[in-house]
């Protein structure tokens, strides 16, 4: 049963991120990488369009190789720190609660213990991790 838990448990977060990567892109949702750019900029940080672009990657394909459990705990480190640095810069002052003005960081933590969570588990026997690498 745990490795079943695993299996959802990285499924759900790695679309999870797959979706938030493809709203940079403007795929879904309203935002788009240029939107993004500029609130980056907005922020103070250095290179904006190069650290949206890593966290874009980071989220559309950190997001699809924790899903299918390839690279796995690489992948969630990648986006454990786009998730650490949405929670300490992107959010700060918000507080925690994301419902706050402006949001906290609450959503963006939560993800970020989450990454570190897969990455102390692993991802389980169901997933290319474990059939290509396991020896067996």
């Amino acid at each position: 049963m745990l490795n079943l838990a695993i299996l959802i448990f990285r499924v759900a977060l790695g679309l999870c991120f797959v979706v938030h990567g493809l709203g940079k892109l403007g795929i879904v949702g309203p935002g788009n990488l240029s939107g993004f750019t500029s609130w980056l900029k907005s922020l103070g940080l250095p290179r904006p369009a190069l650290q949206a672009r890593i966290a874009m990657l980071s989220e559309l394909i950190g997001g699809a190789l924790i899903t299918v459990g390839f690279g796995t705990r690489i992948a969630a480190f990648f986006c454990f720190v786009a998730m650490a640095v949405a929670a300490t810069i992107g959010h700060k002052g918000g507080g925690y609660l994301i419902t706050n003005n402006p949001p906290g960081n609450e959503y963006a933590l939560n993800l970020a213990v989450l990454m570190l969570v897969l990455i102390l588990i692993g991802p389980g026997h169901y997933s290319l991790d474990y059939v290509l690498f396991s020896g067996r």
